[in-house]
């Protein structure tokens, strides 16, 4: 097919467009109108359907007759619109974080290009005065046609594009077609971290309008520095000769305030007393319909005070916290094209776990989101569709200049798009439209100019617009931060200072500097990859401690996957980066979101949840009763929102409970509270208190848990009962020591300081061999330190004993040896002196001295193998549960007593790597159905329990293909490392790291039979 190259015309944006315009949906009457439901307009035809379909590897391909009204499509597919064609079964999926798909050759794209193209018919009872033609979401370019007739050409995927079809329409059948192109010049700004995929993707619809009507409209809500005072302020633009609109307001209760028509100039203005203001705990919105030539106009007002002074953000006056989160459209069965129901089922997950505010990374989302986002409550980093990460790649002759928290980033090649003046104008379209299409929205906090594009005079004056156009809201750009050598960066225009993933250390050196210049955020951190983020409580500690740290936003919300059916066993399929055979591709690093494709919780989401949870307590060590509560929130008083669970703890069973009521806790202050609380003097003691939501909100349930805190007021090692000590007798080779009981025979190998047998009663307890164990199967969190732990060997080592020998103590028979495990071909990793003393009953007690090499890398983990028939299953541990916890990653566990399965326990990640494990245990319990039972008790251990082998989890890539081995695997930790956030954050912290240089372990087991 023979087409206008616009595609790879980076002076052609746009062919027959409408002009850009805020976003509305006009309606006959009031009534539907305030509904706020655009199915319900009279004026609004949706088309989205069945459409007929056809895919070609190229444009060549293409049919010119496709185009024409006549064309007979009847035999093409009948596909879903809006729908992404390669979750049709079209093309290919494709992944790709930062590399293009194909060759840097800006403007131009392959000539084999992809495409799609879309058929459909609609009726018109008799031609309006204006008929539009709307296209909400379309990848990545393409070319519209009605009764055969070019109408235009647009692109910018994830931004309107609006067609006055008018002229091209007649009453009866109209045929539509439109051919999509998989890459077009824009493509090289549309670089984001996603699984590539292509089509219309979005709602497509008309609207009828009258010959004249309003076109745009903007709303500005002025607000006195006092607060006290502040306006609505509305200006109309016609699509022709001034016109006058009628314009009514009603308060956020619905109570009717005033009236007014626009003057001459197209404006009106409402004055306010003590206005409601719109804040994310309180989203409070007026209401103004605006009614001319027969149309109803809804929009939904929220009024706001945005300020900056002295480096700290202040919204109504008020130094929030903002607690984010970044999100993509993204579904395993229908990839980009996400409806109404599936966005608020992601909003309503994310106020449960206590986020405020959304970052619509990195594009705008469908026009209706930010509505829903002003509705429920959420603050707004509204991004424009621009992205050219790809450009980092490219080689060049000068290397890239970074240090751990520099200003400014020399890098020879990132910003060359923004310096490249073909794409001036497309980078400042691409900003016009998402701040013109969104910008009565009240949710909006701040504009984004793009992602990870580099800098330069493109976005320089892309940022100049924006804080011209709207000086009321802040302009947001990580990317600022770079640079290309000899052209420093003008970011007079550019109000805070974002930066992804710094490490806790490297806030504190910006926020303690002596002269703070901008607002401090993060707009991605916390990676929430994997079994991880294992580091969110540091970030909330530096959060609350600097006035000029906004906050942050964890990156991201859901894992990027493709449902591919479920196997035999009814396991479902799915798929990632390097699935689809594709080059080139990125793995799973697309599974980076805190829930799972289908949007179960990942354990990550219950580790930000509390800790972002609304009110911290703290305790009087000499009087447990008193507790000091801070509220978090920033406009709401907890005696409003929430009430007091609190509970006593005694060995995990709970001895005394109650609720009340919160006094006057105004956001930001403290108050301290007395509860009646009777500690037991025996055992391990905790109290727990819980926040609970106060009442009912349309998101949260009256009496729906917001967060908890613990206090453990004493650690006592359980003990166990006195036991008759009968006499035991041993045998000794060179190999082993046999040590025989009453009703037990133990076999310790030599040659490893470890038992290969245990056997009581009639029971086996080993299926085979214990090991030493310092190897965890990597998660993605460690994607950077696990080659560095291969190269030590770590993964691989091999044990040593070089002394050994066995006596008679008062205590029982003590076997004792002197080892190391060893890497190969490098030096000794740990060298270990063991003694186990085995007593008359068969109880075990194990004392480790360990000497690591501090030459050498932090271990993932220090402890031992065991493998347990395989039906050892019940688990009764007290530990922090019931979530899996590890060091830095128990915000969301509690200590307590617990009860599961091993099955139970594993955490199911796609791509399989440690989990499941459990931090600060004193005792555990696992147990056969044949009465069976292995009991572990210490003074604080790690411990996991598994019918999968950690062989088997490093091995394979995906969870159904997983095969459970035929034992319970035990593994017992000294300590295991934290999991961090590293597979994009930063290092482990040095308190999380296993890198003490010498250690004591102390364990007792006993067999219970």
């Amino acid at each position: 097919m023979n087409l206008p190259t616009y595609n790879q015309d980076p002076a052609v944006l746009h062919v027959g467009t409408m002009e850009n315009h805020a976003y509305f949906i006009p309606f006959s009457d009031e009534e539907s109108a305030r509904s706020h439901d655009r199915t319900r307009s009279a004026r609004m035809t949706l088309l989205s359907g069945t459409w007929r379909f056809a895919y070609y590897p190229n444009q060549w391909d293409v049919p010119d007759a496709f185009k024409e009204a006549d064309f007979d499509a009847d035999s093409w597919d009948a596909i879903p619109v809006p729908s992404c064609w390669q979750m049709l079964g079209y093309d290919r999926h494709q992944y790709t974080n930062i590399r293009y798909p194909f060759p840097f050759d800006p403007p131009y794209v392959p000539e084999d290009n992809p495409c799609g193209a879309y058929v459909t018919d609609f009726t018109l009872d008799a031609p309006d005065d204006v008929t539009e033609l709307h296209f909400e979401g379309v990848d990545s370019c393409f070319y519209v046609w009605v009764n055969g007739n070019l109408v235009g050409y647009s692109q910018v995927s994830h931004s309107t594009s609006a067609f006055d079809i008018s002229a091209f329409v007649h009453a009866g059948r109209n045929r539509l077609a439109v051919l999509v192109m998989k890459w077009c010049d824009g493509s090289y700004l549309e670089d984001q971290d996603k699984l590539r995929m292509s089509g219309i993707f979005r709602d497509v619809y008309l609207l009828h309008r009258p010959q004249h009507h309003i076109f745009d409209y903007t709303v500005r809500t002025p607000v006195s520095d006092d607060l006290r005072e502040a306006a609505i302020d509305l200006s109309v633009v016609w699509n022709g000769a001034p016109g006058q609109a009628m314009c009514t307001l009603y308060a956020p209760d619905g109570t009717l305030l005033a009236q007014q028509p626009t003057d001459a100039s197209g404006s009106a203005h409402f004055a306010l007393d003590h206005p409601v203001l719109w804040n994310a705990e309180h989203p409070a919105l007026y209401e103004l319909v605006i009614c001319a030539d027969g149309e109803t106009i809804v929009q939904q007002v929220g009024v706001k005070h945005i300020a900056v002074r002295d480096a700290v953000l202040y919204v109504n006056g008020v130094n929030i916290k903002i607690k984010g989160v970044n999100r993509h459209d993204s579904d395993p069965f229908v990839g980009y094209a996400v409806g109404r129901e599936h966005v608020l089922r992601d909003l309503r997950m994310m106020k449960q776990h206590n986020f405020n505010a959304l970052r619509t990374s990195h594009y705008p989302n469908a026009p209706w989101l930010p509505e829903l986002c002003a509705r429920m409550g959420f603050y707004m980093i509204a991004e424009a569709d621009l992205e050219t990460h790809g450009a980092f790649s490219i080689y060049n002759s000068q290397p890239y200049a970074e240090g751990e928290f520099d200003y400014e980033r020399e890098h020879p090649s990132f910003g060359l798009l923004c310096h490249d003046p073909r794409f001036a104008d497309a980078m400042l379209d691409r900003v016009q439209r998402s701040v013109i299409r969104d910008k009565n929205c009240a949710a909006i906090l701040m504009w984004s100019l793009g992602n990870e594009s580099g800098f330069g005079p493109n976005l320089e004056r892309a940022a100049h617009w924006v804080k011209t156009y709207d000086p009321t809201r802040l302009t947001h750009y990580e990317s600022s931060i770079y640079y290309l050598p000899d052209k420093p960066n003008d970011l007079s225009d550019i109000d805070v200072y974002s930066r992804m993933y710094s490490s806790p250390a490297a806030c504190d050196m910006y926020c303690e500097e002596d002269v703070v210049q901008k607002p401090f955020v993060q707009c991605e951190f916390v990676h929430a990859m994997g079994n991880g983020p294992g580091d969110i409580e540091d970030y909330f500690t530096r959060i609350y401690r600097y006035d000029q740290f906004m906050g942050g936003f964890v990156w991201e919300w859901c894992d990027h996957a493709v449902w591919m059916g479920k196997t035999p066993e009814g396991k479902d399929r799915y798929f990632y980066g390097g699935d689809f055979g594709e080059f080139p591709h990125d793995g799973n690093f697309c599974m980076d979101g805190l829930v799972y494709p289908d949007r179960t919780p990942h354990t990550g989401l219950k580790e930000w949840k509390n800790a972002a949870r609304p009110v911290r307590a703290q305790w009087k060590s000499d009087d447990i009763g008193r507790v000091t509560l801070k509220n978090c929130l920033d406009f709401t008083d907890l005696r409003d929102a929430v009430t007091l669970r609190y509970e006593v703890t005694q060995d995990g069973a709970v001895t005394q409970s109650g609720t009340c009521d919160l006094p006057s806790i105004l956001p930001h202050t403290e108050a301290e509270l007395n509860l009646p609380l009777c500690i037991p003097q025996t055992g391990t003691c905790c109290v727990n208190l819980y926040y609970l939501q106060k009442q009912a909100d349309g998101v949260h349930e009256a009496g729906e848990e917001l967060g908890f805190d613990q206090y453990v007021v004493r650690r006592e090692q359980p003990k166990q009962p006195e036991k008759a000590s009968p006499a035991m007798t041993w045998q000794e080779d060179r190999r082993a020591v046999i040590v025989t009981g009453a009703d037990f025979r133990y076999v310790w190998n030599r040659r490893t300081a470890l038992f290969d047998e245990m056997n009581a009663g009639q029971m086996t307890y080993c299926k085979q061999p214990q090991q030493w164990n310092i190897w965890r199967a990597p998660t993605d969190n460690d994607r950077e330190i696990a080659p560095i732990w291969r190269q030590a060997g770590y993964d691989r080592a091999l044990v040593r004993v070089y002394d050994s020998g066995v006596r008679q103590t008062a205590h029982g028979v003590e076997l004792w040896a002197n080892a190391a495990l060893n890497a190969i071909h490098i030096q000794h990793i740990v060298d270990l002196t063991v003694c186990w003393t085995i007593a008359g009953d068969g109880s075990v007690h194990l004392r480790v001295d360990g000497k690591r090499n501090g030459q050498m890398p932090f271990l993932p983990r220090f402890g031992l193998r065991l493998f347990l028939p395989h039906d050892f299953e019940t688990v009764d541990y007290l530990g922090y549960g019931p979530l899996e916890s590890y060091i830095d990653k128990h915000q969301a566990s509690k200590f307590g007593r617990y009860r599961d399965t091993v099955t139970g326990l594993h955490e199911d990640y796609i791509r399989p790597q440690e989990n499941g494990s459990h931090y600060g245990c004193t005792r555990l319990e696992i147990a056969s159905d044949r009465g069976a039972a292995i009991e572990v008790t210490g003074d604080s251990f790690s411990f996991n329990a598994s019918h999968y082998t950690q062989e088997e989890l490093e091995h394979e890539a995906h969870n159904f293909e997983l095969t459970p081995c035929d034992a319970t695997v035990l593994c017992l930790d000294y300590k295991m490392s934290g999991v961090g956030s590293n597979s994009c954050g930063p290092k482990l912290a040095e308190v999380y790291q296993l890198c003490e240089t010498q250690f004591t372990w102390e364990l007792d087991l006993r067999l219970n039979r």
